[in-house]
């Protein structure tokens, strides 16, 4: 599975360290976690840190393989999310969920995404590049356009940057 990884992503790593992210007296969360990576690095950085996945299976594993951690791993449906999570989070990382759906659900999962951040939050995002103008029509994943992750943006959300990284993915960040 490409999500079984035991390291953060590498894109989500090395903007962290240019930033000197740090998290002390603050929320974050990993959608889509998976088995978890992404949200112990989150953790390790400080952050108080919520991970939540679809899957059953992908929740209990990661909270099988990081035995007494800090991360609050939950079954969270992004299309579905609970009310007290809305606004509430410093920091939200999405790598590579949104491209996993075709559209619909994608766009209702954008606005998903865009919903946890709270005012003065910033939202990560990854994913993988389509140089076209539209998302890719084959997959998952679906290879995601400029616009695509531009759309992140509204409700209060501004673009920082969209920027073409490594890979052929997409790094963007968006502040409210």
């Amino acid at each position: 599975m490409p999500w079984d990884r035991t390291d953060p992503s590498p894109v989500l790593r090395q903007w962290a360290e240019s930033q000197g992210l740090e998290g002390r007296g603050r929320r974050g969360v990993v959608v889509g976690c998976g088995l978890g990576a992404d949200a112990e690095y989150l953790a390790a950085l400080g952050f108080d840190t919520v991970a939540f996945d679809v899957a059953p299976t992908a929740v209990r594993v990661a909270q099988d393989r990081h035995p007494g951690s800090a991360v609050d791993y939950r079954v969270a449906d992004l299309l579905d999310l609970p009310e007290e999570w809305l606004g509430a989070f410093d920091l939200v990382i999405e790598v590579y969920t949104v491209q996993a759906l075709p559209d619909p659900p994608r766009s209702d999962a954008v606005r998903g995404v865009r919903s946890l951040v709270a005012p003065g939050g910033t939202l990560f995002a990854v994913a993988f590049r389509s140089d076209g103008e539209s998302d890719a029509t084959t997959g998952p994943p679906f290879a995601l356009s400029r616009g695509r992750m531009q759309s992140f943006e509204g409700d209060g959300l501004e673009a920082v940057e969209v920027t073409a990284v490594e890979d052929e993915r997409w790094r963007a960040v968006f502040r409210r």
